[in-house]
């Protein structure tokens, strides 16, 4: 199946691209602040399914840039979704658990009501919106704290910081499940080929990695992992402020993507020790 994946330097789209053959677009071939371009690069392309791995993730900068953190993140989807429903092709759009506003402790459903903090969040369920209301057959997959061996993510930072310092204070306040990119590629991919044949299987789900656990839990096995002696003192977020509100609870219920696509969370400790020897040696 020939598939289109807006994106190529992020790390879900550096995922696929490494996983199976794609056309990955990147901003010279489609500027998602210029929607319609998004659109008629569907057209010229006419592929059977499209993967959306790219917006704006910076989420403290979206705060500065409200109206192009919107373009991107809102109007591109919807503009891309158009075109899958005019084409009658899947379209597979990755969100976040920042659609959510992080109150309690229980894992957030699909169906859950959005409410999100700050223009990060606003903006993604924006898209999530506008995709929806294209009418065609489309699946979103909300995720949550994504890392990779390539671009900027939690594990390398502190890979970069515990070898550098011998203590380190981190939030322990705010929960989620660490998600490995390749995890998501995957899901992309099954997803998007169920789609094909299932149509009826569109709709919002969500995938994060296993156990739920704090970030400073998170950055503890990472140095465990990685063979670091680097202390982790726990903080709440009052002591780490943010221009950006974060979630203090991100976990998500995953069950309907396992019971429609048979997709099971990742335990991201496995992707870790993958992600670490990747890593061995390489620049951080």
């Amino acid at each position: 199946m020939s598939l289109l994946i807006f994106g190529k330097t992020g790390q879900v789209a550096q995922a696929l691209q490494a996983t199976t053959p794609v056309t990955a677009l990147d901003r010279s071939a489609a500027d998602l602040a210029d929607p319609a371009a998004c659109a008629r690069a569907i057209h010229a392309h006419a592929p059977r399914a499209v993967i959306n791995a790219a917006g704006w993730t910076a989420v403290d900068d979206a705060e500065d840039h409200p109206e192009a953190a919107h373009v991107i993140n809102a109007l591109a989807p919807a503009a891309m979704a158009a075109a899958c429903a005019e084409r009658n092709i899947p379209f597979v759009h990755i969100s976040t658990d920042y659609v959510f506003d992080g109150q309690g402790n229980t894992p957030y459903a699909p169906d859950d009501p959005a409410a999100p903090l700050g223009v990060y969040g606003i903006t993604k369920e924006a898209g999530e919106r506008a995709v929806r209301a294209a009418g065609g057959c489309s699946a979103i997959l909300r995720t949550s704290w994504v890392f990779s061996a390539h671009g900027n993510n939690f594990v390398k930072t502190m890979l970069r910081l515990g070898t550098q310092r011998d203590a380190l204070s981190i939030v322990n306040d705010q929960i989620g499940g660490p998600t490995p990119a390749r995890a998501i590629a995957a899901a992309c991919l099954e997803m998007a080929t169920q789609l094909h044949t299932n149509p009826d299987r569109a709709g919002t789900y969500h995938l994060s990695g296993d156990p739920d656990v704090s970030w400073a839990a998170f950055a503890t096995e990472i140095f465990a992992q990685a063979g670091l002696a680097c202390t982790v003192t726990p903080i709440p977020s009052a002591e780490f402020p943010t221009k950006a509100r974060r979630p203090a609870n991100s976990r998500l219920s995953c069950d309907s993507l396992a019971a429609t696509f048979g997709i099971t969370r990742p335990d991201w400790r496995l992707d870790l020790a993958d992600v670490l020897y990747d890593l061995k040696g390489s620049p951080l």
